[in-house]
């Protein structure tokens, strides 16, 4: 740092907050570390009493706090997100649009073991709505030496450390499975749940079938909401191992690849995943899906409606944390349940 008159400070960044107090309106800093001194700044300054401030002083190889936060803004920042402005020498950024936000943690961990800066951001494989705070970022000191940030970028590689995948699958096919709703024993209440859980992401039922139990039949019903062309296929309930549950079996029977029947996440450990040879997700979700708050279909779908394409040790992964405490009342998604694979 160096002192410099008033006058000769314009253009100078401030190493400290300047305090302005108005007695019984304002007590405040008018003026913030890292501000630069602009001339109209002068009467203001003058007026508080400051007839000389201290400014950051540049050496060769250091760098002000501001712009080391903007450099590592840089590391993080992909499409779909916005940088606010360096405040006291942190930045953050915020989402544009809403969808699914991911964290390379492997990166992340090994930047933030540099010495004297810090990136922090929410949990990755979570959804977001536009707006959502996403990370924020600071160095440490006012000043840092550059070699330092440099090693920092090195060690992020050139992909940013985070992504926002737009949802992008829009279609859902159901088949709503069981001979005691087919013959309108009892009402469905699996229909209302998907459609609620569906708004969030901008996805919409687009054909439903209600199947009688029996391979046959359910996998009949699987072809025909395929035949109009959705998106994505979920087939509720018929999920459990009794004899006379066929659900896992016909999605099977339909052509679907599974890859992973049964998950470690409770509820929902009967939960199903497969894909089409087109790409196209299938779900076989288990019966807790339509009575728990959340459950791995929560955890999941995020993913899928942003075009994921998940794997079984993506669904392993869920184990760490796949156990809903039943939390009254629920707080999901912010609670431990909440985030999927890449957490």
């Amino acid at each position: 740092m160096k002192q410099l008159r008033i006058e000769e400070s314009v253009g100078h960044v401030l190493c400290h907050d300047v305090t302005r107090i108005v007695r019984g309106e304002f007590k405040g800093a008018q003026f913030r570390k890292g501000h630069i001194i602009r001339a109209e700044d002068i009467p203001m300054l003058l007026s508080m009493g400051k007839e000389h401030v201290y400014v950051w002083e540049a050496t060769p190889g250091t760098l002000h706090e501001n712009e080391a936060a903007l450099r590592l803004c840089a590391l993080c920042r992909n499409e779909h997100m916005s940088a606010g402005e360096v405040r006291e020498g942190k930045i953050e950024l915020t989402a544009d649009c809403a969808g699914l936000f991911r964290v390379d943690s492997q990166r992340l961990f090994q930047v933030n073991m540099q010495d004297e800066l810090m990136i922090a951001t929410r949990r990755g494989g979570s959804a977001v709505e536009a707006g959502d705070k996403l990370a924020g970022m600071r160095v440490i000191p006012l000043v840092i030496e550059e070699s330092k940030l440099a090693e920092a970028e090195r060690l992020a590689g050139k992909a940013p450390l985070l992504e926002l995948l737009p949802y992008k699958l829009k279609t859902v096919g159901a088949v709503i499975t069981g001979s005691e709703v087919y013959h309108g024993r009892i009402q469905d209440a699996f229909t209302p749940v998907l459609e609620e859980k569906l708004a969030r992401f901008g996805m919409v039922l687009a054909a439903r079938r209600v199947s009688d139990d029996g391979l046959e039949n359910v996998a009949a019903a699987i072809a025909s909401v395929r035949a109009e062309g959705v998106d994505v296929v979920f087939c509720t309930g018929g999920m459990s191992v009794d004899p006379d549950d066929n659900t896992s079996g016909a999605i099977r029977a339909s052509g679907a690849k599974v890859v992973s029947y049964g998950a470690p996440v409770l509820p929902g450990a009967m939960f199903l995943l497969g894909y089409y040879d087109d790409g196209t997700p299938v779900m076989g979700l288990p019966g807790c899906v339509m009575y728990a708050r959340a459950t791995v279909f929560d955890l999941l779908l995020p993913f899928v409606a942003a075009g994921v394409r998940l794997t079984k040790p993506d669904v392993a992964s869920l184990g760490d944390g796949g156990l809903c405490l039943g939390c009254s009342p629920c707080r999901y998604p912010i609670c431990p349940f909440a985030g999927g694979p890449g957490r």
